[in-house]
């Protein structure tokens, strides 16, 4: 992906809104491939949550939880996508 083990989050990446405010965000200097292993637990929760609302009668807090996951992985994502663009244009590549 990247030879520089130094790129970290930038961080203020919002998530999940309240109205028109975002209620939490990326905090910046994580490294890149801790929020994105981060990332990919709350993915692998959230299918899990899912899977077992398509089974479940009751399944609004099983639906409510893999949206809310699913949401501060985007998060983690498009914040290390960031760092990455960031990093190729800086290379010239």
């Amino acid at each position: 992906m990247t030879d520089n083990p130094e790129l970290k989050t930038i961080g203020f990446t919002p998530a999940i809104y309240l109205g028109n405010q975002a209620m939490f965000h990326v905090i910046g200097g994580v490294p890149i491939a801790d929020a994105l292993s981060m990332a990919s637990d709350f993915l692998c929760l959230a299918k899990s949550l899912t899977e077992d609302a398509a089974y479940a009668k009751d399944n609004g807090r099983h639906a409510w939880a893999a949206h809310y996951l699913v949401a501060m992985g985007k998060a983690l994502v498009d914040d290390s996508v960031k760092v990455l663009m960031r990093e190729r244009g800086n290379s010239g590549g």
